[in-house]
């Protein structure tokens, strides 16, 4: 059975293709298997972000149901409440 691919493998495995098609070396049909692999990794990545900034808006309602505005400090990883 295959392991399902995280966001960070798909990420890591994107970046190869890219650096791979950048050099130029591969014939065009290796080149274009490449591009088409990257085409899906990249649209899977895209609905992985699109997934993860809907549960946070989720998240980040009120009881009422209200979006509340929340600031993010990295630096000590606390929310601060506006």
């Amino acid at each position: 059975m295959a392991k399902k691919m995280t966001f960070e493998d798909s990420m890591t495995n994107l970046q190869q293709i890219v650096e791979d098609l950048e050099t130029g070396a591969l014939p065009l049909e290796k080149a274009l298997k490449k591009f088409e692999e990257g085409v899906k990794l990249s649209k899977y990545c895209f609905n992985k972000l699109d997934e993860t900034e809907k549960k946070v808006s989720l998240l980040l309602k009120d009881q009422n149901g209200n979006a509340k505005q929340t600031d993010f400090f990295s630096d000590d990883e606390t929310f601060k409440d506006e």
